[in-house]
């Protein structure tokens, strides 16, 4: 199954609920990526941009952009990305596929 990094921040209401209440949301992002048949790796939280780290294995781009969708729905969050992780073998087999395109793509003449 793919790989993917989902990162997140989180809406004002949601971090003022997680102050006055804390609790591990870790549980809830494995029970929205186990309901499309995937499996949370890590659970992050971050500095910066965005407030949330997941690393998750989802079937398919499909199922990765319904959980994406379903989270934002909620209100929790107010922004998220979604990048899809390629593994290192993954990256060498691209290489591969990039020396074919490389040998066969040209770019416009003028």
């Amino acid at each position: 199954m793919p790989l993917y990094l989902y990162q997140a921040r989180f809406s004002r209401e949601a971090l003022g609920t997680l102050i006055e209440k804390p609790q591990d949301r870790a549980k809830g992002a494995a029970t929205a990526i186990e309901a499309v048949g995937g499996k949370l790796h890590h659970y992050f939280f971050s500095f910066g941009e965005y407030d949330i780290a997941i690393i998750a294995e989802v079937p398919d781009n499909v199922s990765m952009a319904g959980v994406a969708m379903a989270v934002a729905n909620t209100g929790a969050v107010t922004d998220s990305r979604t990048t899809i992780l390629m593994t290192a073998a993954e990256g060498v087999e691209a290489m591969r596929q990039g020396q074919k395109v490389a040998a066969a793509y040209h770019p416009p003449a003028r």
